[in-house]
């Protein structure tokens, strides 16, 4: 199952939609799917291409302890396999912030707080934000709280 309303939409961006044969690859759709199912927290996709050299999409979401952003990582990972599509996977022990590399996309599933603390939507604030079709709309970033001068 695509994500979308049926006509191949995967993606949308502000311009155009933005079909699954033109320009976003399908694992990219499955992963995003397998966020998805497994309830993954405030989904964000931003779109790096020509912003970034190393990729061209980040997949930013979150879960709310250890073991979801496991399930999640572990979706991502499972369901891309059975498309033989390989990544590598960095930080699942721990599981705060697991790094899935696929290449041309990295999917990233944070704990709430190490999300909060890496703010990777504010450090690549550059780029277009991709609205997904059947994710909740992105949460507003909690504001940091300033560290006291001495500890």
């Amino acid at each position: 199952m695509l994500i979308g309303m049926g006509d191949g939409n995967i993606l949308k961006t502000k311009e155009h939609n933005v079909r699954e044969a033109d320009t976003i690859k399908t694992d990219l759709s499955l992963a995003i799917e397998a966020v998805l199912d497994k309830k993954g927290l405030d989904l964000v996709v931003l779109d790096l291409r020509g912003i970034s050299t190393f990729t061209d999409y980040f997949v930013i979401a979150s879960g709310t302890s250890v073991r979801q952003t496991q399930a999640i990582a572990d979706a991502v990972e499972m369901r891309l396999r059975a498309e033989k599509v390989r990544g590598s996977i960095e930080g699942y022990r721990e599981g705060e912030w697991i790094l899935l590399d696929y290449g041309d996309f990295l999917v990233h599933v944070f704990t709430q707080n190490k999300r909060d603390y890496f703010d990777l939507e504010r450090l690549w604030g550059d780029a277009p934000r991709v609205a997904v079709e059947g994710a909740a709309e992105a949460l507003p970033r909690r504001k940091r709280r300033a560290l006291p001068d001495k500890l």
